[in-house]
């Protein structure tokens, strides 16, 4: 049984898409349902992703970017463009953000395991292991979904370049 051209391409889409979609929710999960209570001196001291702007930013552009990774998902298989100019565009915006995300949770990050001796923040990663160890996982997932996201965009930009 012969294949149509381009069913390769359509099936590696799916399969990047479907990475990106696992890495954002997996890194939205963990972020946003990560938390750490601990006891010192008698005061309960609280790690949340909503006490971090940065944390919050990151929570969101992962759960954005699961949301528009899917309905981009549906579109390919379901419409299957014909112009891969608009999903590049796409992909390249979403790729985008959840670097900025990314960036941001891993510069709060590197403030919470090794503190700012210059400003006075302490580190307390190692008061709150569990808490930062979820987070490194988090940032982790995302980057992955930022490296799938890279190689979506290389080849939405080959595939709107090459003749139909």
């Amino acid at each position: 049984m012969a294949t149509k051209p381009g069913n390769g391409f359509l099936g590696f889409q799916v399969i990047f898409r479907f990475l990106a979609i696992a890495g954002t929710i997996a890194a939205a999960y963990l972020i946003i349902t990560t938390t750490q209570t601990i006891s010192l001196f008698g005061i309960q001291f609280s790690a949340r992703y909503n006490y971090s702007s940065a944390y919050k930013f990151f929570a969101y552009a992962n759960c954005a970017a699961a949301g528009l990774s899917f309905f981009t998902l549906m579109s390919v298989l379901l419409i299957r463009p014909g112009n891969y100019f608009i999903v590049f565009l796409h992909d390249l915006v979403v790729g985008m953000c959840l670097m900025a995300a990314c960036a941001a949770a891993t510069a709060f990050g590197f403030i919470g395991k090794y503190g700012n001796s210059h400003t006075g923040w302490s580190q307390i990663c190692d008061k709150f292991a569990k808490y930062c160890d979820k987070v490194t996982y988090a940032v982790g997932a995302s980057y992955a979904a930022v490296v799938f996201y890279f190689i979506l965009t290389i080849m939405c930009a080959y595939k709107s370049n090459t003749p139909q």
